[in-house]
């Protein structure tokens, strides 16, 4: 089905309220009240829900019509070395040349990770901006999309099951350790503590230290 700039936004708007709860975890999808709520007919809202269904973000239940998934242990588990393998993937497919600079920019967010900790902030979106920028200099689209489709559902299980400020703490200790790593070139060493970054959250796994 082609991403057509209606369908693509309506996707992204749809996403937001499952990742924060506005869709919750195990009710129905209400076409109605949705495609009211964002403006548009049900046929555009069906194709963006169908897409979102093909993702694994919803589920469509026949005779029901779109059901937002319950939370899942065994799907969180499945989903977070699963994302830790494809971001290192990602980052071993990038070019040495390509990482300079890059260092200093991962530190930068970091900093920034440190201040919004410190005031008890959100870590969220500046984790997704770090993630982001780690991947970006990645020549491989068709990775990255692969990314960009799994991760939303695994951020659903980021509020629910993870987080507390010492897991965060230990979070942007390592995210300083694989900027370390790239500046001396040692991409292997940043590769294995990215991944190391993702799984340690399944220890965190039915906590809550927050």
């Amino acid at each position: 089905m082609a991403r057509t700039p209606l369908r693509s936004d309506l996707i992204e708007r749809i996403t937001a309220r499952v990742l924060d709860g506005r869709l919750a975890a195990g009710s129905r999808v209400n076409e109605v009240h949705l495609a009211h709520e964002l403006g548009v007919s049900r046929t555009p809202l069906r194709e963006a829900l169908i897409g979102l269904a093909d993702r694994g973000l919803l589920v469509s239940a026949p005779g029901r019509g779109f059901l937002v998934p319950p939370f899942d242990p065994d799907e969180a588990r499945r989903l977070y070395p699963l994302v830790a393998e494809l971001e290192a993937l990602a980052l071993r497919w990038t070019s040495p040349l390509e990482l300079a600079g890059l260092p200093d920019a991962l530190d930068a967010v970091a900093e920034e990770m440190d201040a919004v900790l410190a005031d008890g902030g959100d870590l969220s979106d500046v984790d997704d901006r770090w993630h982001a920028l780690l991947l970006s200099r990645c020549p491989n689209p068709h990775l990255l999309r692969l990314l960009g489709q799994t991760k939303p559902l695994l951020k659903r299980y980021e509020s629910c099951y993870f987080g507390g400020v010492g897991r965060a703490a230990e979070s942007i200790g390592e995210h300083r350790r694989i900027a370390a790593a790239l500046r001396e070139g040692d991409l292997p060493a940043a590769s294995a503590v990215l991944v190391r970054n993702w799984v340690k959250a399944l220890a965190y796994l039915g906590k809550d230290d927050r």
